[in-house]
């Protein structure tokens, strides 16, 4: 084991500790706390987190027990953990190594408070309201749509459903057994939550789709901006289909002769524009109060944005999409959607809509954090002089990155970090989405100083030009003038 085996940036799933902080010990539990609550990970101590320079650790027997004794006492429920120690350069490092547990949320107790935190992006931050009771439910082996409300089966109708049924798989719903079976009741005939959202009256008044088309590549006033705008609610089936149809509705159609036969050419291929309206009802947050998905239309892309972020803490920026395991965070409604055909339970959805478009240069982005998931589709239509067999032509992504090393070769002493970090602003906004000063801290999660850093660097080196109102946006027409600011 060597410390060059380790990333040496923190990650989600990494955090180096110069020493072991005994009096203070706050300072790393909370990434005990975070790392079993979410997906596990590593704290190696010894290591500078900033220089990442190697200084190792006096009494590596004392930090083994004293790391034993506080997280013991400090940390509740146990966590899962081992503690392995290893030598390099003739100085002693320890690798803690923390296991994601079935038993969530996992406190850290410390001056009076009990606390749970997560990891946001390399930070272990206080769980939000919204996943602290995610948290609770994973704990107990519960999902939220599983949960009994107050409503009686004689309360609501499932006209829709029933008649749904029916068309897909031919078969009646069956009152008798079938509201148990699906998930829809309890025993003692409560509705579960599955069974509100699936009720002709839907009465979650989280559970609604805003859709808008807007003017242009922008979003600006509903009244003065906005060609159409809709807000669905009531059953997830209406919603799923009403969605469905306003992209429809509101986007061009065209044709293509091929050999004998006309083709129809979509904006936006219908397999995977519904891909991603079942994916944003099945897997969305429905405990955040006051939030609703939307959907965006602008002339150049299509974006569906649901409230929660990915089940299990990550940040799919940082995944490799055909990898990403199938996690439901509705259960029951998942798989009524399954026996409806709205899904596969593969849980393949995020591949095939990027399948969808293996005949185009421009591909879908999926962007996430703890607090929501989108997807954002390019407009074939748009973008349909461009041609994937037409080798000179470079893609946007392909475009910014020998724009990136091409403006940053003379640099010096530039970290992967800053690169990673410049990455993560063009997936978010590409070369036609403006930002600000606040996009930049809500996509990296850091400091004012550090936004201001990256701010100026991305203006010395002409990558990024200012608009109006303290917006800035990358441009693709740029100077290969080096790198004049170093951070």
């Amino acid at each position: 084991m060597k410390v060059s085996d380790y990333e040496k940036a923190e990650t989600s799933n990494i955090d180096y500790k110069v020493s072991l902080e005994v009096n203070k010990p706050k300072s790393w539990l909370k990434s005990v706390s975070a790392f079993a609550n979410t997906k596990g990970g590593i704290i190696l101590f010894g290591v500078d987190d900033k220089t990442h320079e190697l200084k190792g650790l006096n009494d590596i027997q004392e930090a083994s027990e004293k790391i034993t004794e506080i997280i013991n006492s400090k940390i509740l429920p146990l966590p899962r953990y081992e503690i392995n120690t290893f030598i390099e350069e003739k100085k002693d490092f320890l690798e803690l190594k923390i296991g994601d547990g079935p038993s969530t949320p996992y406190y850290l107790v410390a001056d009076g408070r009990k606390e749970a935190f997560i990891r946001s992006g390399n930070q272990s931050i206080p769980a939000p309201e919204h996943i602290l009771n995610n948290l609770i439910l994973k704990g107990k082996n519960l999902t939220f749509d599983a949960l009994p409300t107050d409503y009686k089966i004689s309360d609501l109708s499932f006209t829709l459903l029933s008649a749904t049924i029916k068309e897909k798989t031919n078969k009646k719903f069956d009152e008798n057994k079938d509201y148990l079976s699906l998930g829809l009741a309890n025993e003692e005939k409560e509705i579960t939550n599955a069974g509100l959202l699936l009720s002709d009256q839907n009465p979650l008044k989280q559970s609604k789709i805003v859709c808008t088309r807007w003017k242009g590549l922008s979003k600006g006033i509903i009244s003065e901006d906005a060609i159409d705008d809709k807000e669905y609610s009531g059953s997830i089936i209406a919603l799923l289909e009403n969605a469905d149809s306003f992209i429809k509705n509101n986007s061009k159609k065209s044709w293509k002769v091929i050999g004998m036969e006309r083709k129809e050419l979509e904006d936006y291929p219908i397999t995977a524009r519904r891909e991603a309206i079942v994916n944003a009802l099945i897997h969305r947050d429905y405990q955040i109060l006051g939030a609703e998905i939307h959907i965006d239309m602008f002339d150049d892309r299509l974006e569906i944005t649901s409230p929660g972020g990915m089940f299990d803490g990550s940040i799919i920026q940082n995944l490799e999409i055909k990898n990403i395991p199938s996690m439901r965070r509705n259960i029951i409604i998942a798989d009524v959607f399954s026996r409806l055909h709205y899904m596969d339970r593969r849980g393949s959805g995020l591949s095939r809509i990027l399948q969808s478009y293996n005949d185009s240069i421009q591909k879908p982005k999926f962007i996430s954090d703890f607090l929501s998931f989108t997807v954002i589709f390019p407009n074939k239509g748009y973008y349909k002089n461009e041609v994937k067999e037409e080798k000179n032509i470079v893609s946007d992504e392909e475009l910014f990155l020998i724009q990136l090393y091409k403006n940053l070769q003379n640099g010096k002493n530039i970290k992967n970090t800053t690169i990673s970090q410049i990455k993560s602003i063009f997936n978010e906004c590409g070369y036609d989405k403006s930002f600000t000063r606040e996009d930049i801290k809500r996509i990296l999660n850091v400091k004012d100083t550090r936004t201001t850093n990256i701010i100026s660097m991305l203006l010395d080196c002409d990558f990024i030009i200012k608009e109006n109102g303290a917006k800035y946006k990358f441009q693709k027409e740029i100077k290969n003038n080096g790198y004049k600011r170093h951070f």
